[in-house]
């Protein structure tokens, strides 16, 4: 080893290490984010599970006792409610709505709240599908030091047929 090649290895290693200590907090803090992505979209998809598996839910009520038990099992991981499994999240950010395929548009529709529709209690029929999704999002800022980055929304949405996945 040359005399000088010592004292060049040592300035190389200063001038790369922090690159590599960037890189490896960047990708720390992406996976922290796409963990927090599928933790919802998992949410998202118990909710839709429980509420189209539970008999006679009102789809058309949102303070219904089975979309409410539906909601605080998934949000919390417990039916008698507790922490959250993700920092920040609530019940009242998750919305269930119930939808219909209509065959003469060849389209899905959210169901109407009346007896032609999906109001189980004014004698409707069931619907197709149960959509759950969060429509405000759930607000993410990563984190990197040294960096200002915005905040942007994670907007988990899960479709499946009544009746279970």
């Amino acid at each position: 080893m040359k005399r000088g090649s010592r004292g060049s290895t040592l300035v190389e290693t200063v001038l790369i290490a922090p690159v590599l200590i960037m890189l490896l907090l960047g990708m720390t803090e992406l996976a922290r984010v796409v963990y927090t992505y599928y933790t919802l979209q998992k949410i998202m998809d118990t909710v839709a599970r429980v509420a189209g598996t539970t008999q006679s839910v009102n789809f058309c009520n949102d303070s219904d006792p089975g979309l409410i038990a539906a909601k605080t099992l998934a949000v919390t991981g417990s039916p008698d409610g507790g922490n959250a499994l993700v920092n920040g999240l609530t019940v009242d950010q998750v919305s269930v709505r119930a939808e219909r395929y209509e065959a003469a548009g060849n389209t899905l529709a959210q169901c109407d709240c009346s007896f032609t529709g999906c109001d189980a209690s004014a004698g409707g029929l069931p619907p197709d599908f149960i959509v759950v999704d969060m429509p405000n999002g759930f607000t993410v800022r990563p984190l990197f030091f040294g960096l200002t980055v915005d905040p942007f929304l994670l907007k988990p949405h899960v479709r499946v047929p009544y009746g279970g996945t």
